[in-house]
C-alpha cells in the first residue's frame, strides 16, 4: 500500500493537462475592432448572404454568438474574407441591435417562435380581392405582428376587376392604414409597381401574402432581373411557370432607396408569442386611457378603463372596436 505525506506543497500536485492544449481559457471575447459593417439578405442552411458596401459576401456564424442567430434585415459585424470571391467565407462576429422584428409562429399553439425580418420599417400586406376570397382574420393577425414587432402595416389590394375593395377598406378605415388598389392587368404590365413603389422608397418593407394573391409577380416588377443579379441568386422553386419563395430574400429597390423583402407564402400566422399588452402602443389615441386599467387587462373586459375614455370623447369608438378586433384575433381561427 502506498503512503502519503501529511506535509505536502503546491510542488507535488500535478496539473491535469487539457485535452485540447494547454492554452487557458477566458471569457474575454475579441472586440473586433476591424470589423465591417454588412446587412443581411438570405440564409440558406448556416450560409448567410451578406452585402458589404457594393459586393455580396457569403458568411458564416461565429461560435461566439452561441445559440443567436442572424436573419434577414440584420446589421451584422463582418471579419475575415470581405473580398465576395468564388469560395470564400467571412465570419459574422456581432448582431447589432435591432429597430424592429417580424415573428411568427406556425399557429397558436406552437411555442417555437420564427423570425421572418429584422429591421425593417413596414409590412406590405398583400390580399387578392377574389380568387382567392380576402381573408380578413389572416390580414388581422398580420396587423397585430405588425404592431406588436414596430413595423409600419400597408395594404396591397390586388385584383380590383374581379371585386371591388369598398367592403374590405371600410373594415379597416378606423386603423388609418395607408393602402394601394390594383387590378390584374396593372399588376401583369408593371403599371401597379409604380404606384407601390411610391409607398416603399427610402424603406425597407417586408412583403407577406398567401399564395395566389400576386405577391410575387409584383415583387418581381419592382425588383427586376438585374437588380436581383446584385445580391446573388435566388432562393426560389421554378415550375410550371411558377416562381415560389422558399425563404426570406432582402432585394434592392428599382429605382430609388429602399428594401424589397420577399417572403414565402404563409397559409397561417400564429401569434402565440405575441404580448397583447404591446398592441396597445399602436393607439396613441387609446393608449393614455389604460391609465385606470386593472393589472394584465385585457381591454374587453367590464373592468377595461377604455369604455369611460371613449365614452368621455377621448377617441372615436370605432377605434376601440378595432383594437379589441385585433387583440382578439388570437383567440379566433383564421377562418372564423
Amino acid at each position: 500500500m502506498r503512503r502519503y505525506s501529511k506535509h505536502t506543497d503546491e510542488d507535488d500536485i500535478r496539473s491535469r493537462p487539457n485535452r485540447k492544449g494547454n492554452r487557458p481559457r477566458t471569457n474575454i471575447r475579441p472586440k473586433h475592432e476591424d470589423a465591417v459593417e454588412g446587412m443581411v439578405l438570405t440564409v440558406d442552411r448556416g450560409r448567410l448572404t451578406c452585402l458589404v458596401e457594393d459586393r455580396v459576401v457569403m458568411a458564416m456564424k461565429a461560435r461566439e454568438l452561441g445559440r443567436k442567430a442572424a436573419v434577414v434585415g440584420d446589421r451584422v459585424a463582418i471579419v475575415g474574407d470581405l473580398t465576395g470571391e468564388k469560395d470564400t467565407l467571412a465570419r459574422i462576429v456581432r448582431i447589432e441591435p435591432r429597430t424592429s422584428l417580424l415573428r411568427r409562429t406556425a399557429d397558436d399553439d406552437d411555442p417555437f417562435e420564427r423570425v421572418v425580418v429584422a429591421n425593417a420599417d413596414q409590412l406590405a400586406i398583400v390580399t387578392a380581392l377574389a380568387d382567392p376570397e380576402p381573408r380578413p382574420r389572416l390580414i388581422d393577425r398580420c396587423l397585430v405582428a405588425a404592431f406588436d414587432g414596430g413595423l409600419t402595416p400597408l395594404l396591397v389590394l390586388t385584383k380590383s376587376d374581379l371585386a371591388q375593395p369598398d367592403e374590405l377598406l371600410e373594415l379597416y378605415g378606423h386603423l388609418d392604414i395607408p393602402y394601394v388598389v390594383t387590378s390584374r392587368e396593372e399588376l401583369e404590365s408593371g403599371s401597379a409597381a409604380d404606384r407601390v413603389r411610391a409607398e416603399l422608397d427610402g424603406k425597407i418593407t417586408a412583403f407577406v401574402g398567401h399564395s395566389g394573391v400576386g405577391k410575387t409577380t409584383l415583387v418581381n416588377a419592382l425588383v427586376p432581373e438585374e437588380q436581383r443579379r446584385l445580391t446573388g441568386h435566388v432562393n426560389a422553386v421554378t415550375g410550371r411557370g411558377r416562381h415560389t419563395t422558399t425563404s426570406a430574400l432582402a432585394l434592392p429597390l428599382a429605382g430609388g432607396a429602399g428594401w424589397v423583402v420577399d417572403t414565402p407564402g404563409v397559409r397561417s400566422f400564429g401569434l402565440a408569442h405575441i404580448d397583447p399588452s404591446r398592441v396597445i402602443h399602436a393607439f396613441p389615441d387609446l393608449a393614455a386611457g389604460t391609465e385606470g386599467c386593472p393589472r394584465a387587462c385585457s381591454h374587453d373586459e367590464p373592468d377595461c378603463a377604455l369604455d369611460a375614455w371613449v365614452a368621455e370623447g377621448h377617441a372615436d369608438p370605432a377605434r376601440l372596436y378595432s383594437l379589441r378586433r385585433l387583440l382578439a384575433t388570437r383567440e379566433r381561427t383564421e377562418g372564423d
